[in-house]
């Protein structure tokens, strides 16, 4: 559960990663809080968002504002995220940046927190599923990233348009509608283009008949 972007080499989280925070001054003390206003730049690989729609560009700021507060099973994460995220209209294909308020809250419990609201009859392997569900201090230190990614992505328009009114492009010929309110095409009825086609014979055969002379009156005109 806990991000390869907060991990040194060695396995351990890295304090070094600005998304990884420490949680030593708390101590376990029920009731103590701390607030942390922090700076970083956004992940990449994948990029922070929705891969592919929308997303914060690796490396943008990400302005974090958190609140830690140790309760008896380990430390209570609520924050917010902000950021610019960049994309394009689902409609008509233009780049567009939305503002990112990203809310989110997580627990993460001490590694040897007592389980208390466990059923004394549950299997060894419902533990192991609730587990994965869960998020787990690392020598005081917790990884930020997983919940931010999640936080993002809920904050963020699965189709973002550039404006609620866009009209979009023309199916026909891709021009984009807003800039041309009047563009439209002539729809011509599949089932008469073949009739129009063969009008259209006609008439120019009709033309080159009136332009020549009828057959025979030279013959008579020489007789």
């Amino acid at each position: 559960m806990i991000s390869k972007a907060g991990k040194a080499l060695n396995g351990h989280l890295d304090h070094r990663n600005p998304l990884v925070f420490d949680t030593h001054e708390l101590g376990r003390r029920p009731g103590a809080m701390k607030r942390l206003s922090r700076s970083v730049e956004a992940p990449g690989s994948p990029v922070l968002g929705i891969d592919g729609v929308i997303g914060v560009p690796e490396g943008a700021p990400v302005e974090l504002d958190l609140r830690l507060e140790s309760v008896m099973e380990g430390v209570l994460v609520t924050g917010t995220a902000r950021a610019t995220a960049e994309g394009e209209c689902v409609r008509c294909l233009e780049p567009l940046t939305v503002e990112v308020d990203a809310d989110f809250q997580e627990m993460f419990s001490y590694p040897d927190a007592d389980d208390r609201g466990r059923s004394s009859a549950a299997e060894p392997a419902d533990d192991a599923e609730d587990d994965e569900d869960r998020f787990f201090l690392e020598d005081g230190l917790f990884d930020l990233e997983p919940m931010l990614r999640d936080a993002v992505v809920l904050a963020l328009p699965m189709q973002p348009v550039c404006s609620e009114d866009c009209a979009g492009l023309c199916s026909e010929c891709g021009i984009r509608l807003d800039e041309n309110p009047g563009h439209h095409h002539d729809a011509v009825d599949i089932r008469w283009a073949a009739l129009q086609g063969l009008a259209e014979t006609v008439q120019d055969g009709e033309k080159d008949n009136m332009g020549g002379a009828e057959p025979g009156v030279d013959e008579k005109q020489e007789k």
